[in-house]
């Protein structure tokens, strides 16, 4: 199951990354004792934490998934072929208009456009089909059993708990991905309990059959972030000749008029739309692949999941469903680099004296501020992007 969704920020705001290291002194039967031990005095009743005897030693199965390593870095290209195809465009568009008047519903109560809603349902769980298929409970414990995260999922296993014992769902019914990511939204328990909402008032919030209970709980959650109903997510535009790349990424915000003033256009060249909104300029593939203009809605869509690809995916993809065409600028042959490339290439920016922290293999905010630097030094586009032409540079 991927790492997508709420549950990718819940693991980035838990500090969760984990190594390949598992002890624990308890017994996986005493640890259980005491957990329905701390349950009980939290309020839980008994017949709730029977469902605790039905849980097994900790799953093979999640902690080989919990320290698995990508050996390749995805690239855009990639990562959006697998999520946007016509498939899924054409039946996203029959399922806004099978479910037109919940949406309408939702969309005048909490101002989320319906093609917005259906497509974050598409990408998180492909329209409810792909939810993961593990038992949460079973999930949980195995990972609240690890001493490396057991606070965090400690939590979230008792809050498990909880949404079962409030008559939510039935411990056996709650299943989601390996991490504890639940139903058709992937919401961790935590963000259930404070976002989920009873859209269909039978008494229950639902996330894993009521479609009214999700699509309300996913606007409430979007919401609440800061979503802007009359606003789009953003835009694909074109960059002038010899553009600044230094002014790309989420930091730096401008006005549309300033960006219009910088040059920046519309694809098709015409000048872009101005409003009273800023926007930063995101380039997923570097200096060669396409532009965007990011909105407010964007920067709303990362607090779902706080990731570049995963907000252009689901802002492209609504596009898609309205009648918008394919990005236009997408690179020809990109090519992906291995974990270990991304690590010599870390290694050689700090013995070029540009610090990327220490070497682990991921491109983060510490590598691409280093990346423009080195850009900078030999007069390259200052675009951050760690690319397999930017590693071959580093070794000669």
């Amino acid at each position: 199951m991927r790492l997508d969704g709420t549950l990718l920020l819940a693991f980035l705001l838990a500090g969760v990354i984990s190594t390949p290291v598992y002890t624990q002194e308890k017994s996986f039967e005493d640890w259980i004792e005491e957990l329905r031990i701390e349950a009980s005095s939290l309020g839980i009743s008994e017949s709730t934490l029977v469902a605790l005897d039905d849980l097994e030693a900790p799953l093979e199965r999640v902690l080989e998934l919990d320290n698995s390593q990508p050996e390749f870095v995805q690239t855009f290209t990639r990562y959006l072929s697998l999520r946007i195809t016509p498939n899924q465009i054409s039946r996203g568009q029959g399922l806004l208009q099978q479910h037109a008047t919940l949406l309408e519903e939702v969309r005048q109560r909490y101002g989320v456009q319906p093609h917005y809603l259906v497509s974050f349902w598409a990408v998180e769980s492909n329209y409810g089909r792909s939810t993961g298929g593990f038992s949460v409970l079973q999930a949980l414990a195995t990972l609240a059993y690890d001493p490396r995260r057991a606070e965090f999922f400690r939590r979230e296993l008792l809050t498990a708990l909880r949404i079962i014992d409030e008559g939510h769902i039935a411990a056996s019914s709650m299943s989601g991905s390996w991490a504890g990511a639940m139903g058709q939204l992937q919401f961790m328990p935590s963000i259930f309990n404070q976002y989920g909402v009873d859209g269909d008032n039978d008494g229950r919030v639902d996330i894993w059959n009521s479609l009214p209970d999700i699509f309300h709980s996913a606007a409430n959650f979007l919401s609440q972030s800061g979503w802007q109903g009359d606003e789009r997510w953003g835009r694909e535009v074109l960059l002038p000749r010899n553009f600044d790349f230094s002014l790309t990424g989420t930091r730096t915000r401008k006005s549309l008029q300033e960006w219009q003033d910088l040059g920046v256009t519309r694809v098709d060249g015409s000048p872009i739309p101005i409003a009273n909104m800023n926007a930063s300029l995101i380039l997923p593939a570097g200096a060669v692949g396409p532009a965007f203009l990011a909105y407010t809605n964007f920067r709303t869509t990362m607090t779902y999941n706080p990731s570049t690809f995963y907000a252009l995916t689901v802002g492209h993809l609504a596009d898609r469903y309205t009648g918008a065409g394919p990005i236009q600028r997408m690179p020809e042959n990109e090519q992906a680099m291995s974990v270990a490339d991304v690590r010599e290439l870390q290694e050689l920016l700090n013995a070029s004296g540009f610090d990327s922290g220490v070497p682990d293999g991921r491109v983060g905010r510490q590598t691409r501020s280093a990346i423009r630097d080195f850009q900078e030094s030999r007069e390259l586009p200052m675009d951050g992007y760690a690319s397999a032409q930017l590693l071959n540079n580093l070794r000669n």
